[in-house]
């Protein structure tokens, strides 16, 4: 077999480039690290937004994608990066993505049927798991002990008298979405002493609306599909638990977001932790950022300073199946974009 091209169009540790070069022999790591933009902070893959290139640099940097069979990550984690580097590299047979979400990119670059046919894209669902599980167990952790009572106690210097606290074992948990995430926050909560329920895409509303009335706490992993959008809609809400928490590290569209302000507002539910939402950035007009009891994170929960290493893990492993002609770990349908 010839050599294989590989193109990091993302930054990237040199060690961890080290790594993909030892994978095996037949492959040919192309990594210049000065015409991607500095990365801001760890794991960062868009890098700095001020960053731009010379003519020479561009130059450069377009050949070194032109060349390329294999790529990992794209200029801005955009559509229109995405879109550039599939027209730009007709030997183009393997995209990998340094994000879960990739599909939705991939549908957005507006990619012709014969490049979707020609370009193999690999999401990297899955590596997130572990940071997005902790993060739905802070939610619901924060609002078992009644975080927004503690922090308005101290903007106001309030010694407040004793009182008790939720705890977590014996309670219920409804997990939407059992891929690695919804297992993975299924687990921890095990660890917790929590009961748990767990719902499949597959298992339709009519399984989601028999269990919600039980749950204590939801935590909704679930992609962005046409299957799943909306499926968190005014009726389902409406069926949770009064005093429950509602956690969301999916996409922010599977939820009806002005029903969810309406049970938050009028305390039918505790409290909502969500990383996630119909709009992002999340509007200044949006009276999520007005709710004592939510918390609101900017699409951020999933990052980790082990991301990279975690990405490069995923990508050597497609690279060695990519060689050997086997099924991608992760790869996209580009028929319903996920």
């Amino acid at each position: 077999m010839s050599r294989v091209r590989v193109v990091i169009a993302t930054p990237l540790e040199p060690e961890l480039v080290d790594r993909l070069r030892a994978v095996d022999e037949r492959l040919d790591v192309a990594f210049e690290p000065e015409l991607l933009p500095p990365p801001r902070y760890p794991s960062d893959h868009a890098g700095d937004e001020a960053f731009e290139r010379t003519a020479e640099q561009e130059g450069r940097f377009t050949e070194l994608v032109r060349g390329a069979e294999v790529v990992l990550g794209f200029p801005r984690e955009s559509p229109a990066g995405l879109a550039w580097v599939v027209r730009t590299a007709p030997g183009l047979r393997f995209m990998q993505a340094t994000f879960a979400g990739a599909g939705q990119q991939i549908r957005a670059a507006k990619l012709t049927e014969d490049e979707l046919t020609r370009v193999a894209f690999a999401s990297s669902a899955g590596i997130h798991a572990t940071p997005l599980a902790e993060w739905s167990l802070f939610g619901i952790l924060a609002f078992s002990k009644d975080l927004p009572r503690l922090l308005d106690d101290k903007a106001n210097k309030h010694w407040a008298e004793h009182y008790p606290t939720e705890e977590l074992p014996g309670k219920t948990l409804l997990v939407v979405g059992m891929g690695s995430i919804g297992r993975e926050v299924a687990r921890l909560a095990e660890a917790f002493g929590m009961r748990v329920d767990g719902i499949r895409r597959a298992d339709g509303q009519g399984r989601l609306h028999e269990l919600m009335p039980d749950a204590d706490a939801v935590v909704v992993a679930l992609p962005l599909t046409d299957e799943t959008r909306g499926m968190i809609d005014a009726e389902t809400i409406a069926l949770m638990k009064r005093g429950a928490i509602f956690v969301n590290v999916g996409r922010g569209a599977v939820v009806d977001e002005e029903a969810l302000v309406d049970a938050l507002r009028s305390g039918h539910l505790r409290g909502a932790a969500l990383d996630v939402f119909a709009e992002e950035p999340l509007p200044e007009s949006s009276p999520l950022w007005e709710l004592d009891n939510v918390i609101v994170s900017p699409h951020t929960a999933a990052l980790s300073v082990q991301e990279n290493a975690r990405v490069v893990e995923r990508f050597a492993e497609n690279l060695r199946r990519y060689l050997a002609g086997d099924e991608l770990l992760g790869r996209v349908d580009t028929t319903v974009f996920y």
